[in-house]
């Protein structure tokens, strides 16, 4: 049989399968007989499903000036304040600063003076103009009576900064590094509860009067949160353009009479 197929042509073994399939013949002959009848000793294990991969983790978006408002609304006194300003990790000057640059003076005091932002010499120290600019500004208080160290509230100064970081560079504050700090300054403001705010430069007045242009602000009573502020040029202007020194000391004259109504 073997010798008889080995002698057939392509066309005879296609002719002889076509038969075979003619009469039913559909499986080809194994070497070992199958029985399709026998029932198997145990199901075959369904295929394991591939794992579907968790979702990932929407994170949310943090608002930091909504976290500001949060941490400010938290602190219920100036050591409170300081903690949630230290602990506030949503503005990247903070990456960059050595210090945070709360205050300096007496919280006691009737005049609360509200300056730009530290500097270099600010940020080594962790205090409010210590540089140039601040002992021209201790002068020109010391000139009406009122100090940052002085024992008596009715004649201390209390000294703090828009911004509690140095910018990088002494560059200026961006608008959204002010917004984002804003609610840390309106509590302080109210912590410390002064009776007269001094808004020193152009930040602080952008800060909280919405307003910037400090040579026409400058000598013009505001008021922030109930309590009257007084806008001043920079000390560092000053130190530029001492002619403006007759202006400084015009309005240094107009809050020593405020005090004095005051008291």
């Amino acid at each position: 049989m073997n010798a008889a197929l080995d002698q057939m042509d392509y066309w005879d073994a296609h002719a002889l399968l076509e038969w075979q399939i003619e009469l039913g013949a559909s499986d080809p002959i194994s070497e070992a007989p199958i029985n399709r009848f026998e029932v198997p000793k145990s199901a075959p294990k369904p295929a394991a499903k591939a794992a579907t991969p968790p979702a990932p983790v929407e994170t949310p978006e943090v608002d930091p000036q909504a976290e500001a408002v949060a941490a400010a609304k938290r602190a219920d006194s100036l050591d409170a304040l300081r903690a949630e300003m230290n602990a506030f990790a949503h503005c990247d000057l903070k990456k960059g600063a050595r210090n945070l640059v709360f205050c300096d003076g007496d919280p006691r005091a009737r005049v609360m003076v509200v300056g730009e932002a530290p500097g270099r010499e600010e940020d080594r120290q962790g205090k409010p103009f210590v540089g140039r600019s601040g002992q021209l500004l201790d002068k020109m208080f010391e000139a009406i009576g009122l100090s940052r160290g002085a024992d008596d509230p009715a004649s201390a100064l209390y000294i703090t900064n828009t911004l509690p970081w140095a910018p990088p560079q002494n560059r200026d504050p961006s608008n959204e590094e002010v917004a984002m700090l804003k609610p840390f300054l309106l509590r302080h403001i109210e912590l410390a509860d002064p009776k007269v705010l001094v808004l020193v430069g152009n930040w602080s007045c952008h800060a909280l009067l919405g307003k910037t242009g400090i040579t026409k602000l400058r000598g013009n009573w505001a008021e922030v949160l109930g309590r009257p502020a007084m806008p001043m040029t920079h000390p560092a202007y000053l130190l530029r353009r001492p002619e403006f020194k007759r202006e400084a000391w015009a309005d240094l004259l107009e809050i020593q009479a405020r005090l004095r109504g005051l008291s």
